[in-house]
């Protein structure tokens, strides 16, 4: 029987089993230095309290391990007594604690040299690494290895480490808690008993010290550590999110650029022209410059003056779109949303929960009759896209969480017909990213529509929601103009899913992949 003794703070481990109990205690003062003494008297007791018979103590601690106070009177030898100091000094007294240990629980060192430091067998811990390795690929040849040669070469060690690294990365993150790591050193040193080191003060400390940070385990760790900031920030390097408005890209167009004088000579025409043709043909040899200038952040502003026929002549902006990305792009939106995801809007519109609005919309895109108090079939379905994406939240920034019926009203307006667009204009009281503004004598009958962008009114030349919807995406490009960032989702989807511009270039929220992902099965 393996007992462990204590005596002020001090601790040994002393084998009871082959000692009488008298003998057993000449070893424990023995260990611990203490003069060898003359007993008077020896009272031994359990963990109630009670006295125990010496003679029964290693039946009784048999039957009923724990800790036992052992308590001693005695007199160093050669000190003389006299008749009347019969009483016991207090400095006289030793009094030791005995704890049978647990031969389950309890490892101790008795190698010549070694010091006898137990290690307690966490059996949770032992049970984590064993399945660990036995579930990893590599992992049953380590313990293999271990079991053939009571040891592990350093390479080896290293595989266990990566392995371990890994499986607590992939459960807890690339910063475990301290009480994790821990735990997979104690399995380690429970699993691999000769591995435990003997001379501090848990044994597993080489593997991961909670009091430093340090060991195989903690290295590794910031080894992963230090390569996912890396990968992450050499991803941001090879393919930078930045797809959209206001990416510079090389036009469509395989000609010329013009000189700075055709240039020029091309701007006073169009400031006096009346001529639509002409005018379209000048916007054509102006476009490399106008690009220039609205991706050049202190000129942007200057698009509207330099080029005012944006103001009064309709298709301006669809002319510059199919400069930028041809035919074929151009017309995606008009050839796709009507024969194949206006259908899905509405089909998935019927998951969302219902409310007044939504059932609004829903009622108005399916119907071929036109309600005075709503939309027409084309927009409602529209807006039907901006409840399936609505507005991601913006955090502390201002508007802060919007409604997908509040964002609504940052991508169109209605205006009696009749009214002043320039009353529109005066009224804006700050400048937004571009909208449309749809004037009618009902949101159902739309007369003529507009885009509003910075505090300027640029005539569409659609006349029906689709086109006007097409123009208003297109415009964004045009001019190099950000997203609303409440109308993020809808305008990313559109870009990316139906035009199909700058595909794994821009970043995407979840929620704009997975819509996709739903239509395009």
């Amino acid at each position: 029987m393996l007992l462990r003794v204590q005596f002020e703070g001090e601790q040994k481990y002393v084998k009871l089993s082959e000692l009488t109990f008298s003998a057993f205690l000449k070893e424990v003062l023995l260990k611990f230095n203490i003069p060898e003494r003359r007993q008077l008297d020896m009272k031994v007791y359990d963990q109630s309290n009670t006295e125990v018979d010496s003679e029964v103590f290693e039946e009784i601690a048999k039957e009923s391990p724990g800790t036992f106070r052992v308590t001693l009177y005695s007199e160093e030898l050669g000190t003389s007594q006299s008749s009347s100091s019969s009483s016991v000094r207090s400095d006289d007294t030793v009094t030791l604690n005995l704890t049978v240990c647990d031969p389950h629980e309890e490892a101790v060192t008795f190698e010549e040299g070694q010091p006898k430091r137990p290690c307690r067998i966490n059996c949770k811990a032992k049970a984590l690494i064993e399945n660990v390795l036995s579930s990893k690929p590599g992992g049953e040849r380590i313990i293999q290895e271990y079991g053939k040669n009571k040891t592990l070469t350093d390479a080896t060690r290293r595989q266990m480490i990566n392995i371990l690294a890994a499986e607590m990365t992939e459960t807890h993150g690339t910063s475990p808690p301290k009480s994790v790591r821990v735990m997979y050193a104690q399995g380690i040193v429970a699993l691999f008993p000769n591995l435990e080191d003997p001379y501090s003060q848990h044994g597993y400390e080489h593997y991961y010290d909670p009091e430093s940070g340090s060991g195989y385990l903690a290295w590794r760790l910031k080894t992963i550590q230090r390569k996912t900031a890396e990968e992450r920030g050499a991803s941001g390097v090879r393919s930078p999110k930045v797809g959209g408005p206001g990416h510079s890209r090389q036009p469509f167009t395989s000609e010329e650029s013009p000189s700075g004088e055709d240039v020029d000579a091309a701007i006073a025409v169009l400031r006096y022209s009346a001529d639509e043709d002409t005018i379209r043909a000048k916007m054509k040899t102006t476009f490399i410059y106008r690009q220039a200038l609205v991706n050049d952040a202190e000129k942007s502003t200057d698009v509207f003056s330099v080029f005012p026929r944006f103001l009064d002549t309709p298709g301006l902006i669809e002319q510059d779109f199919r400069l930028m990305f041809g035919e074929v792009t151009a017309n995606k939106f008009l050839e796709r949303w009507p024969t194949t995801f206006k259908t899905k809007v509405i089909e998935g519109a019927h998951g969302l929960a219902p409310t007044t609005e939504l059932l609004d919309l829903m009622r108005n895109s399916e119907s071929n009759v036109d309600f005075q108090n709503g939309w027409d079939s084309d927009m409602s379905a529209l807006l039907l896209l901006l409840h399936l994406l609505p507005p991601s939240a913006q955090g502390r920034k201002r508007p802060g969480k919007m409604s997908a019926s509040q964002a609504g009203h940052q991508l169109i307006r209605f205006q009696k017909v009749g009214t002043s667009v320039q009353q529109h204009l005066d009224s804006i009281t700050q400048s937004r990213q571009p909208y449309l503004l749809a004037m009618g004598s009902t949101k159902c009958s739309i007369h003529s529509y507009f885009i509003v962008i910075d505090n300027h009114a640029l005539p569409c030349k659609a006349t029906g929601s689709v086109g006007a919807f097409d123009e208003l995406f297109k415009a964004h490009f045009v001019f190099g103009t950000s997203y609303n960032s409440c109308l993020n989702n809808v305008f990313t989807f559109v870009q990316t899913t139906i035009y199909n511009i700058d595909i794994g270039e821009t970043k995407e929220t979840p929620r704009v992949a997975e819509l996709r992902a739903k239509m395009m099965c």
